[in-house]
C-alpha cells in the first residue's frame, strides 16, 4: 500500500528506512514452534525484501537513494533463547551487504544497528531492566541526525548507533 501511495503521487524517496521487526519469546531453539519461528523470519527478512524488492527498481529509475535497514548485532553475535531473532538479523546484514554490491554508483544500502533502545521490544529480551536504557525520544533525535548524514560512500557499511 505504501508503494502503491508513492507510486500514485509520482514520488521517489530520498531514504528508505526498514525498521519492522519482531522477535521471538525466550526460549531455547528446539522449544521455538514452528510458527515462531516462521513469523519471525518471514516479518523480518521476507518484509524487509518486499519492501526492497518494491522500492530499490524505482529509486534506481530516480538516480539516487539511501537504503537503511535496522538489524542487531545479535546475528552477529548471537543471543541465547533469541535464535530466530538472532538468525533474522543476520540475513538482515547479508541481504544488506550483497544489495550494495548490486547498487548503482549514487546510491547506497546500510545496515544499521540501532542500538538499546527502551521498546516494548526489549522489555521481552531484558525484563525489568529495559528501563535502564535510552527512551525512543532520546534515540530519534540520534538516530535522525545519524541517518540524515549517510552518503552514497557508505555503501555496504554495517554501523552501530551509539
Amino acid at each position: 500500500e505504501l508503494f502503491q501511495a508513492v507510486l500514485e503521487r509520482n514520488l521517489v524517496p530520498d531514504i528508505l528506512v526498514n525498521n519492522a521487526g519482531l522477535i521471538n519469546e525466550k526460549s531455547k531453539f528446539w522449544e521455538i514452534p514452528q510458527d515462531g519461528f516462521d513469523c519471525v523470519i518471514d516479518t523480518n527478512v521476507k518484509g524487509t525484501a518486499n519492501v526492497l524488492r518494491h522500492f530499490i527498481p524505482l529509486m534506481i529509475r530516480g538516480g539516487k537513494g539511501i537504503i537503511v535497514n535496522f538489524y542487531s548485532m545479535w546475528g552477529r553475535d548471537g543471543a541465547p533463547m533469541f535464535s530466530p531473532y538472532s538468525a533474522s538479523n543476520w540475513a538482515i546484514e547479508g541481504l544488506t551487504k550483497s544489495i550494495a554490491l548490486e547498487l548503482p554508483k549514487g546510491m547506497a544500502i546500510i545496515a544499521l544497528d540501532p542500538g538499546i533502545v527502551n521498546t516494548d521490544m526489549l522489555a521481552i529480551s531484558f525484563g525489568d531492566s529495559a528501563p535502564d536504557y535510552q527512551n525512543p525520544q532520546q534515540w530519534v533525535v540520534k538516530a535522525s541526525t545519524m541517518i540524515l548524514s549517510f552518503t552514497s560512500e557508505d555503501n555496504g557499511a554495517s554501523l552501530t548507533l551509539e
